[in-house]
């Protein structure tokens, strides 16, 4: 799939949910964090009760999604345990797949990442998501949908996650660029993020909340992403490494240069929660 096919606008989607090789699906997780210091996921079962796009389901990202095997929060399953989930939610050959979210696309953005990093190129994410389509009244339901069960072949593409070893290799490298997508403040350890504070050592920042409008939470244009990234120094003869707190928003700045045609980038999956945790890699505070 091209980066021009990976989004899908509104309009689009109203005009093609009827169509019986679609699958829309609601990739929501809540973000809290109740003592200002640890985070916290929740399930979005309830808000997708109260109201969701006709015809779409609910991916249960944090029951079906994560390893359940690993320490970390929300780190990419086995091939084999993730293509048994998807298969489930009816996601296969001969579908097309579109993802969106109530959290500034991040989700949305993260089960992407997986399915491309699984080999699946048949999905899109909504520009805009959730808070496009209701600021522009577009209809809702309160009618769970779910699909018929499908076969999900995975062919795994590890180049598209980073661990902590290539992160560790990329520090201080003229060829490759590591870029958070958190806060300013946050990576420069002014406000309290909720792995630790501080970014990875010669590290930059393009926050995800910076590549969307404001007003509708799309991508901004492709020129805007461009000069973002470039300030950062994330320029086209550069491999990318994107990280967050817990690998989830990371996954925004990566479909955004995505979108820019980058076949150069990788997410870190385990991103400050694991690379905070282990005082001998290096982290500037």
């Amino acid at each position: 799939m091209t980066a021009h096919e990976s989004l899908v606008e509104t309009d689009w989607l109203e005009a093609n949910l009827e169509d019986p090789s679609l699958r829309v699906y609601d990739c929501t997780v809540f973000f809290s964090s109740p003592d200002g210091k640890r985070m916290q996921l929740d399930s979005a079962a309830e808000a997708y009760a109260e109201g969701h796009i006709p015809g779409s389901g609910l991916i249960d990202v944090l029951g079906d999604l994560c390893d359940e095997s690993s320490s970390l929060t929300t780190q990419c399953p086995s091939a084999d345990a993730f293509a048994a989930a998807v298969s489930r939610y009816g996601i296969g050959d001969g579908v097309r797949v579109v993802l969106y979210d109530r959290q500034m696309m991040m989700w949305s953005t993260r089960v992407w990442w997986m399915l491309r990093a699984m080999g699946f190129d048949n999905a899109a994410v909504l520009n805009g998501g959730w808070h496009k389509w209701t600021k522009e009244g577009r209809a809702t339901s309160t009618e769970a949908t779910t699909f018929p069960p499908a076969t999900f072949v995975a062919k795994a593409r590890p180049k598209l996650f980073a661990d902590k070893d290539a992160v560790l290799a990329a520090v201080g490298r003229d060829d490759t660029r590591i870029v958070s997508a958190l806060m300013h403040e946050m990576h420069a350890g002014e406000v309290l993020d909720v792995t630790e504070r501080g970014h990875i050592t010669s590290s930059t920042c393009v926050p995800f909340s910076e590549i969307l409008d404001p007003e509708t939470l799309a991508y901004l244009p492709t020129d805007a992403l461009q000069e973002k990234f470039a300030d950062a120094g994330a320029t086209a003869d550069k491999q990318v490494i994107t990280y967050c707190g817990t690998g989830i928003a990371a996954t925004s700045d990566a479909f955004a240069l995505h979108l820019l045609g980058r076949d150069n980038v990788a997410v870190y999956d385990g991103s400050l929660e694991e690379w905070s945790a282990d005082p001998d890699l290096p982290m500037e505070k």
